[in-house]
């Protein structure tokens, strides 16, 4: 997560900081160049499964926990498996959403491979799995092998692709034609909607803003986020996981005591309801909506669903668009039941799950999120 300049003003409540000394504005400036050096060394690897890995590390995730370990012992193989001290057991209680992210990183995988005249042919568990978590059991054995394949247009997208969390400009509107060629990029079985007619887009605005508030009342699953916060560079820098936020204004607030874990907690603050303000505007600046629809809900249709997510992303990408996954209403606590029927009611009248739901819309250019290198998440024992 990064958040604008406007967005942290609102969370001070719109006060000047100013830096004393010239040492001050210098450690404030300083960007976490360690964190996302992955992004630059994708692709800069002799061994061709670490090729390929070392892109799908940059796989969108929930909280942005990549949960992927990598097994790389047995030749042209690449064994993926669930980081389970990763997971997030109060917003996914039955590791959907991490899933759905391990699907994105098995498409993009796939997707780089290509580059390489190399197709990866997937065994998903193949051990079996657990509907109500994930396990150490594997998540799927790649095997990798030359062919005569054509590249996939969209992986050229790859280093630009963000889950754009910044707020959305209402003056420019999403074209039918824009949202088609999107949501054309599914080529996984998933059923994907969207919409950009603004009576329904005011609809699920209203709906997103109403989980974002349920998740954020709910200590537990608030709590569960800001445990996840890295403030500062130095913090980003040593756990490139997580939600992120560093920049000149956090750097700043984080020296003066003015944000901290602390402090965001205090939900009687004047920040923590400035700051309620700032994230809920984005909800409230889609421009349109997407999303996807699965029969079942097995890990299968999970995977299923990240590997189109991950298109969709990258078709976005392509139109100039910006995405975020708006998962909240989503997810499976008791808190979020009665938005959980509704959301499907609206999207799958007719049955299913709906497995990813995002805004669309026209936004900043923002900095690339930051990852763990590929040497970190690979063994070759």
């Amino acid at each position: 997560m990064s958040l604008s300049r406007r967005k942290m003003l609102a969370i001070v409540g719109g006060g000047t900081i100013v830096a004393a000394t010239a040492g001050f504005g210098f450690h404030i400036t300083r960007t976490p160049d360690a964190a996302v050096a992955p992004w630059a060394a994708a692709g800069q690897y002799d061994d061709p499964r670490m090729r390929a890995l070392s892109w799908a590390i940059l796989a969108p995730n929930p909280h942005n926990r990549q949960p992927w370990k990598v097994d790389l012992s047995t030749p042209n193989q690449a064994v993926l498996y669930a980081d389970t001290d990763r997971m997030l057991p109060h917003t996914d209680p039955f590791n959907r959403q991490i899933t759905v992210g391990l699907g994105c990183f098995l498409e993009l995988l796939r997707m780089a491979a290509l580059e390489d005249g190399l197709v990866v042919e997937t065994e998903l568990f193949p051990e079996g799995t657990d509907p109500q978590h994930l396990d150490a059991r594997p998540v799927a054995i790649c095997t990798f092998t030359p062919a005569d394949v054509s590249r996939d247009p969209l992986f050229a997208q790859v280093p630009h692709r963000r889950s754009l969390k910044e707020p959305f400009d209402v003056a420019r509107p999403v074209s039918a034609d824009a949202l088609a060629r999107i949501t054309a990029a599914a080529a996984h079985g998933t059923m994907v909607g969207g919409t950009v007619d603004m009576a329904e887009v005011e609809a699920l605005r209203a709906l997103s803003r109403e989980a974002l508030i349920i998740e954020i009342e709910t200590p537990r699953t608030y709590k569960e986020s800001v445990d996840l916060f890295r403030i500062g560079r130095r913090e980003v820098n040593a756990n490139p996981d997580g939600i992120d936020f560093s920049g000149p204004m956090f750097e700043t607030l984080r020296v003066l005591g003015m944000f901290n874990r602390d402090v965001v907690m205090d939900t009687t603050s004047m920040s923590f309801q400035q700051g309620m303000a700032a994230v809920l505007e984005n909800a409230d600046t889609a421009m349109g909506h997407v999303w996807q629809v699965t029969p079942g809900n097995t890990r299968a249709d999970q995977i299923a669903a990240g590997r189109d997510w991950l298109r969709l992303n990258l078709a976005a990408t392509a139109e100039g668009v910006g995405m975020q996954p708006l998962s909240q209403a989503l997810q499976e606590y008791p808190e979020m039941d009665a938005l959980y029927a509704d959301i499907h009611k609206r999207l799958a009248p007719e049955g299913g799950t709906v497995q990813m739901f995002g805004r669309l819309g026209y936004g900043p250019d923002v900095a690339a999120s930051p990852r763990w290198p590929v040497e970190a998440k690979t063994t070759h024992a």
